[in-house]
């Protein structure tokens, strides 16, 4: 037998593993990407500013803040679990910051580091509450989204409303730091190259364990159409002022948090928990610690979302983190892919779903629409979504992929 007809065996294997995964209800994040282009589609036909580099510069911006607290409501849907108060931990993020560099005239560092351990004490009692008494995670937390905006009135005090200084490095980082165009694209060349890398030792440990692995012309192909796709996006986004290193930070978490969730034991007892709690149990996993732990990092993640919030509108006030920022995160986690019945999802999930829930939001306000339309949208979306999640549920259950 050919090279060349091994390879075309090869990829006619691969494709029908994919088409039978799909059927058996592992859709990944295939629905996301498909209604993604359609919303795109639409916008850009109804207004051609759309997809000019200047509104998506602006689009991936609006997306870091609610993004990273997005990723923390992952991490509590892979537990089965949800939490109701990352928007109001957010805006106490958002009042420490404000509180303790301006008005204490604390080092940044150092109010950072309380802006964000803030949220972590916050997501240590919900854990605490949840493992010692048994309570229902979504009777805690909507005590704590109460509770907690009456901290954040408290921090704020009759200032109501607090400025950062422009010339500030967190707000520079947060409205105009951007990466040079020739280091925009050694960001692409390096990431892809890892990303190959990861693929080709895979295969190898694949290999050698005589199970099914990519051979290595899929993965340069998958690694090619990545390389083309990224270093067209980053020359597109210079056209205007280019890939903002905050929304670059946010990217890196959520390729780290996946790193996390998907090579680390705490991940896979992570999925172990969701999956099953008592399986989990019964495996050895000590499912209290994870379930704290998972509060604790989603806590932490809402108040650095927060903090990032705060940077970019340069001000803190009792309306931070109130409004739809809540909602957004949650719906963000949802659309982009993370069941709510735990156990399914990854870390793109935060990614992807933010990036439609920002896409709605820029095409509407383009379209000088009134935001009650883009609620309404927007809950349209997370319903389908959901629906699909439950349908595909359904259908690994019946195919016994469940």
């Amino acid at each position: 037998m050919s090279v060349v007809e091994e390879e075309r065996r090869s990829i006619r294997s691969w494709l029908d593993q994919l088409v039978a995964r799909v059927r058996g209800g592992d859709l990944g994040s295939l629905p996301v990407v498909l209604g993604l282009a359609v919303i795109w589609t639409v916008f850009q036909l109804l207004n051609p500013v759309f997809l000019s580099s200047r509104n998506l510069v602006d689009l991936t911006m609006q997306c870091a803040a609610t993004g990273t607290i997005a990723l923390g409501i992952v991490i509590v849907l892979l537990l089965g679990e949800i939490d109701l108060s990352v928007g109001s931990v957010s805006g106490l993020a958002s009042a420490v910051l404000v509180v303790s560099f301006v008005q204490l005239q604390w080092p940044l560092v150092l109010a950072l580091v309380a802006a964000v351990g803030a949220g972590s004490l916050a997501g240590l009692l919900y854990g605490f509450l949840f493992t010692r008494f048994g309570l229902p995670s979504f009777v805690i937390t909507l005590a704590g989204l109460l509770g907690i905006l009456g901290v954040q009135l408290w921090v704020l005090g009759s200032a109501g409303s607090i400025n950062l200084p422009f010339d500030s490095a967190i707000v520079q980082f947060a409205q105009h730091l951007f990466l040079p165009p020739w280091l925009s694209y050694v960001v692409v060349v390096v990431a892809v190259a890892l990303y190959a890398w990861s693929l080709a030792r895979r295969a190898r440990r694949r290999t050698a364990a005589n199970l099914d692995s990519q051979s290595y012309r899929q993965i340069a192909v998958r690694s090619g159409i990545l390389l083309a796709f990224l270093l067209a996006t980053a020359w597109y986004l210079n056209l205007s002022r280019g890939v903002g290193v905050m929304f670059l930070c946010f990217v890196l978490l959520v390729v780290v948090m996946n790193l996390v969730l998907t090579r680390t034991r705490w991940g896979r007892a992570v999925y172990a928990v969701g999956g099953s709690v008592e399986a989990a149990r019964r495996a050895g996993i000590r499912v209290d610690r994870i379930y704290v732990s998972g509060f604790v990092l989603c806590s932490s993640l809402a108040a650095a979302g927060g903090v990032l919030a705060a940077a970019r509108l340069a001000a803190a006030n009792q309306s931070s983190g109130a409004g739809d920022i809540n909602l957004n995160a949650i719906a963000a986690a949802v659309i982009g892919g993370a069941s709510l019945f735990g156990g399914r999802g990854t870390a793109f999930a935060a990614l992807l779903g933010i990036v439609v829930i920002q896409s709605i939001s820029s095409g509407l306000n383009l379209l000088n629409l009134d935001s009650s339309v883009q609620f309404m949208v927007t809950g349209v979306v997370l319903v389908l979504a959901v629906m699909i999640d439950s349908v595909s549920r359904r259908t690994r259950v019946a195919t016994g992929r469940a």
